[in-house]
């Protein structure tokens, strides 16, 4: 609109003493120039507008006041506005320096110090929340800080203890926070990250579902309802799988590793995106680049079982052959709560291969019993109970060899020659 004004042709008649001082040039950048000696331009219709000479310490710095004018007098409005902003700019710039000094670039405690002191005097400054959380990376120095009470901290901190890890301390927040925001979909949102992040997925799906029927466009963290998906075997629902993910499951693994590098990229604290490239890695037989990768991974979420056992299994390869650190990880795998029970049952092979019996024992009774409360059998729980009474009849137990040998009976097959040879 005010590139059309500018481009009427008025009637001079009608001009007010201030359109003439405008057309006369004389804005607050002009007075900074000479106006002694006057050179008039005279494009073809426009009428004439003189431009001041500038003495030669200020060419550079009217460069761009100048540029605007040309454009002016073009007719290229849009140019011309943009010009003249860069030289206010340029002008407002230079002034702050001059003004103000060096900045201390680098001084994270004094950019936190005011950072504190603009959200406790605006509070619904996100913006200044969010740069005060990138500078708060421990649980110290969030409870340094001197923050006024104001509902606006209690966003801050879930977020800040999200992106430090502290799950639960986010999950008790905003569920804080939704007793007075009930119909927030945001924190329903933020809730469901958290409960993610501790791995439970019905929860999740729960609250997606609501978030959907709510807001059916909703794209925001949809990724997240798809790997939930994708975990409980939803396979109707897998329209939002990671592109990494597809490549990955079409062997493609260059085109895998691109598509994790780029979201790492995005987001350097995505650990889906490095247990991908882990996952890519492996595939290619580069055992090391994928233990690299699967760190990374447990790093950023310790809590997750599936991480420690794929680190495990890296362990476990010919290349590696460190078995004692895949029992660790193992080990880490059963107390991050393992739903598919593989760590126990690795843990009880790894101890058994190593020649540690009572070890494996232990990790076969304990899966055996997690078969049980499960109602689960197969040759899993065939191979435990045969381990086991083979143990004790080595160590002189028969008592309890007799339990396991008499459960051995009720299988079928190749079981009852192997009862034979124990007997």
């Amino acid at each position: 609109a005010a590139e059309q004004l500018v481009s009427i042709e008025l009637d001079p008649a009608k001009l007010t003493p201030a359109n003439t001082r405008f057309q006369r040039g004389s804005s607050s950048i002009r007075r900074r120039f000479r106006t002694d000696d006057v050179a008039l331009t005279p494009p073809a219709g426009v009428s004439y507008v003189s431009t001041p000479l500038m003495e030669e310490d200020e060419i550079v710095d009217g460069d761009f006041y100048l540029l605007a004018k040309s454009f002016f007098h073009c007719r290229e409005y849009g140019r011309a506005i943009s010009g003249f902003e860069k030289a206010g700019e340029k002008l407002k710039e230079e002034e702050t320096i001059e003004l103000e000094g060096p900045l201390e670039e680098g001084n994270e405690n004094l950019a936190c110090s005011v950072l504190v002191e603009s959200v406790n005097n605006n509070p619904w400054n996100w913006d200044a929340w969010s740069k005060l959380q990138s500078l708060c990376t421990t649980i110290d120095m969030l409870n340094n800080l001197n923050l006024n009470n104001h509902w606006m901290k209690d966003f801050f901190l879930a977020s800040a203890y999200q992106e430090i890890r502290m799950h639960n301390e986010s999950l008790a927040k905003y569920e804080y926070l939704q007793g007075t925001f009930s119909f927030s979909n945001y924190i329903q949102a933020q809730i469901a990250k958290a409960q993610y992040s501790l791995r439970d997925f019905e929860v999740v799906e729960a609250i997606f579902e609501e978030l959907l029927r709510n807001d059916p466009y909703r794209v925001e963290d949809m990724d997240m309802y798809s790997n939930v998906l994708y975990s409980k075997e939803c396979f109707a629902a897998l329209t939002w799988t990671l592109m990494g993910h597809e490549y990955v499951e079409m062997k493609n693994t260059p085109a895998a590793v691109d598509a994790y590098r780029r979201a790492i990229d995005i987001n350097s604290c995505d650990y889906r995106a490095w247990y991908g490239l882990g996952q890519a890695y492996e595939m290619m037989g580069m055992h090391y680049y994928a233990l690299h990768y699967f760190k990374k991974s447990v790093f950023l979420q310790p809590n997750d079982s599936r991480l420690w056992i794929a680190m495990a299994r890296c362990y476990e390869t010919d290349q590696l052959r460190m078995l004692d650190e895949a029992i660790k990880c193992y080990k880490r795998a059963v107390n991050g709560n393992d739903r598919e029970a593989i760590a126990l049952r690795q843990l009880a092979k790894l101890h058994h291969e190593l020649g540690r019996s009572e070890e494996a024992a232990f990790y076969y009774k304990m899966d055996l019993e997690r078969m049980k409360d499960e109602d689960r059998e197969g040759p899993n729980m065939v191979e435990a109970l045969f381990f086991l009474a083979t143990h004790y009849k080595n160590v002189k137990r028969f008592e309890e060899a007799e339990v396991y040998c008499t459960r051995l009976l009720d299988y079928n097959g190749p079981v009852s020659s192997n009862i034979v040879i124990l007997s």
